[in-house]
């Protein structure tokens, strides 16, 4: 089978396409043929040697986000079928409940292996069954991206109707945030530095949308609109978090989700906004089961910016890196 490593953290450009055999499962394991992968930024991050959240193994196989169909299953296994349709969660050991820190040692693409692969092996409880009226490509996206995004809105104060979220840029968790958002009747507001995309994202269900670069202080306008969100979905980091809580209301939740930029965060603006700031990392099986729920509900469709060969995933990352796309990025397998 062909597979992707990266046997150094120097760069996507290192990224190699090479050979193995074609893996067995054992007691308990699934073998799943890959059919699609997408990547985020923690994938650049993590092909750069700028990943902090765990340490990297030399040649490993990239990307966390994939699904597949299951071809062979090990003694055992009960949770799924050959010609199953899955998804491997993020975090393989990460089933429910509180995050604990050797849960955190088993996230895909960047602790152990990915899926960058034509075939991977999961342990059957790391796997969920994907939604049927999505493609492959479309499932793909779901296990960082999208679980991130629920988490966010509904992993500590689940959204309700009528209230307000906003969501920063047009990279993938900020999508699936938009389109859960809508789905539960809230109030989306989404920033960009392009006028065309907030156009895009205002034809998706967003009631506003503020240009960053044309409004610095985008946090002013967001208030001018709502009095203050219910929900930030914060990926810009510590030069966008004090921006973020000068627009969330009292007792507001702002998810504190991606370091797109650096800088100090300055503990005085949190007590001052009186937001709760609270850091995300993916999220559950339970979570992305629940989730899934909701997106077959409402037959939802994930917002693919652009799919790749497989033999062109180095030109998939460089794609990522150029920062034009809206949702996400994929891969095509096999």
């Amino acid at each position: 089978m062909r597979l992707y490593r990266l046997p150094t953290q120097t760069g996507f450009d290192d990224l190699t396409l090479t050979e193995a055999p074609r893996p067995t499962c054992g007691r308990g394991q699934v073998l799943v043929r890959m059919h699609a992968a997408s990547l985020n930024f923690r994938d650049l991050s993590v092909a750069t040697g700028k990943y902090m959240m765990s340490a990297v193994p030399p040649n490993l196989v990239p990307l966390s986000d994939g699904a597949g169909e299951v071809v062979a299953v090990g003694e055992g296994t009960s949770r799924v079928a050959p010609g199953d349709r899955v998804a491997g969660i993020f975090m393989q050991g990460w089933l429910g409940g509180e995050l604990e820190p050797p849960q955190a040692g088993t996230a895909l693409g960047g602790a152990i292996d990915g899926v960058l692969a034509e075939y991977v092996v999961f342990d059957e409880q790391g796997l969920v069954h994907i939604p049927e009226h999505l493609s492959y490509e479309q499932a793909a996206t779901l296990p960082c991206a999208a679980v991130t995004a629920w988490n966010a809105l509904y992993g500590l104060q689940p959204l309700q109707p009528g209230q307000t979220v906003l969501v920063l840029g047009t990279g993938g968790v900020s999508m699936f945030a938009l389109q859960f958002a809508r789905a539960a009747g809230a109030r989306v507001i989404a920033t960009s530095s392009s006028d065309e995309k907030l156009e895009r994202v205002r034809a998706m269900g967003a009631s506003e949308g503020i240009n960053y670069k044309t409004n610095p202080e985008w946090q002013d306008a967001v208030r001018a609109l709502t009095g203050g969100v219910d929900h930030v979905v914060e990926v810009g980091g510590p030069g966008t978090l004090a921006r973020s809580l000068g627009a969330a209301r009292r007792g507001g939740v702002v998810s504190l989700i991606g370091v797109l930029t650096r800088g100090q965060i300055d503990p005085l603006a949190i007590f001052g906004s009186g937001a709760i700031v609270r850091p995300i990392f993916v999220g559950s099986r339970q979570m992305f089961e629940a989730m899934n729920r909701a997106i077959a509900l409402h037959r939802l469709e994930p917002v693919i910016d652009r799919t790749f060969a497989f033999d062109e995933a180095p030109q998939a990352y460089q794609h990522l890196k150029g920062a034009t796309h809206i949702g996400k990025v994929v891969v095509r397998i096999g």
